[in-house]
């Protein structure tokens, strides 16, 4: 289903490419849209009991385009250093391929508390509050990983 990938002397285990996916700062969902164009947006992003989740707004091109079909993918690169003598360049990165989908109640309100824990954990008790008064107008997306496959070069 998925290809193998090219360059298997440069790939990383699942659990190195989890690890990158857990310290990440951001990554960039792919989609396709009706007009069969595929859509990269980047976006903050929590690795939460082996899943991905994001928050959005109500609506908007990605949440259309999920609608249209929602197998994705997600890309994180973590550290990159050039190498110039080399013409080459040290890197790490992860992408996950899976099925994007709106969670509700309880596991929307866990996906919220941890994207606050990872990007404000200093101001949890405010970041609850604002759950509390504006989490429902937020849209909660997870994508079920299929498949991940992480590479680098160090």
């Amino acid at each position: 289903m998925f290809k193998e990938m090219r360059r298997k002397d440069r790939s990383i285990d699942d659990e190195q490419a989890i690890e990158l996916l857990r310290k990440g700062q951001y990554g960039v969902l792919s989609t396709v849209g009706e007009n069969g164009y595929a859509y990269g947006v980047p976006l903050n992003y929590i690795y939460h009991e082996g899943n991905i989740y994001f928050h959005c707004a109500a609506e908007g091109s990605k949440l259309d385009n999920i609608v249209y079909n929602n197998k994705v993918s997600f890309c994180v690169v973590g550290n990159t250093e050039p190498i110039p003598d080399k013409f080459s360049y040290r890197y790490e990165s992860v992408i996950v391929f899976g099925r994007a989908v709106e969670v509700y109640d309880k596991e929307k309100e866990g996906a919220l508390v941890a994207l606050i824990q990872k990007y404000s954990g200093k101001f949890m008790g405010k970041g609850i509050e604002y759950i509390q008064k504006d989490g429902i107008k937020a849209k909660v997306i997870k994508i079920n990983i299929e498949h991940l496959t992480g590479k680098a070069m160090k």
